[in-house]
């Protein structure tokens, strides 16, 4: 059973069930005392939520038990074993598209609980017609916020490998504060990381990954760098835009040391 922590970097208290602290709304139910959204800085843009027939089928066949709804997660005392029907070690991914990689790297992983978070619809209803078609079960999708989730709904040390290929790179410098891989964000994964896990990362953005090196470096709970390309990652949708673009994939791999 997952308890509430203080908000704020690797290290911060845990507060459990009966804790006193009052944690922030989901992202996109923050308001103002007015009652006013608030304008929040996320680390992705929503897109449009029309399925395919594939999708619509992978959807309508699959979502009860592999889609954890998001009010499910308002409850404090949430647990992400009740979802996979199991307690086993924990892999995330932040941002899995259409599921190429997830569906690959859980179907031959079925010892792990995979939790891949998308907040675009009608990638998440791919992901779930490309599970079931590599005939994996251990896959739960959800489509909160990954940072608020990160933050609010997974303890610490709980997590044996994350997993974030390919994140938005937000090329534009005023909107580089939209990235996912950021210091702060390095010490929460971090503290989320089981001694020993690992965060696994590619881009096809040479600028964001020499800032992934700058700020993972920097964190000390961390060590790693860039590595060859892991060959258990299947070659993506956007690894071949980046590819016939004419830039080059850079693979990170970092471990949790303290």
């Amino acid at each position: 059973m997952i308890g509430r922590h203080r908000a704020g970097h690797k290290g911060t208290a845990w507060s459990g069930d009966n804790g006193a602290v009052t944690e922030p709304a989901r992202p996109h139910h923050k308001l103002t005392e007015e009652g006013r959204r608030v304008r929040e800085v996320l680390t992705y843009a929503r897109r449009g939520s029309r399925f395919t027939p594939r999708q619509a089928a992978a959807w309508e066949e699959h979502h009860e038990r592999w889609v954890i709804p998001d009010t499910a997660l308002d409850d404090p005392a949430f647990a992400w074993s009740r979802w996979f029907g199991r307690e086993a070690p924990l892999v995330v991914e932040i941002g899995s598209g259409v599921g190429e990689a997830t569906a690959a790297l859980a179907a031959t992983r079925p010892e792990v609980n995979v939790l891949a978070f998308e907040v675009w619809r009608p990638g998440a209803a791919e992901t779930m017609a490309r599970v079931a078609e590599a005939g994996a079960d251990n896959v739960r999708i959800c489509l909160v916020d990954a940072v608020w989730s990160v933050e609010h709904r997974i303890a610490p040390g709980s997590v044996r490998e994350l997993w974030t290929f390919f994140p938005d790179p937000w090329p534009k410098k005023r909107h580089h504060k939209r990235r996912l891989v950021t210091a702060r964000f390095a010490a929460l994964a971090a503290d989320r990381l089981e001694p020993g896990g690992r965060w696994r990362l590619a881009t096809d953005w040479a600028d964001y990954a020499e800032r992934m090196v700058e700020v993972l470096g920097a964190e000390p709970s961390l060590e790693g760098g860039i590595v060859g390309r892991w060959t258990e990652r299947p070659v993506t949708k956007f690894e071949r835009k980046g590819i016939a673009a004419g830039r080059s994939i850079t693979d990170l791999c970092y471990q949790r040391v303290r």
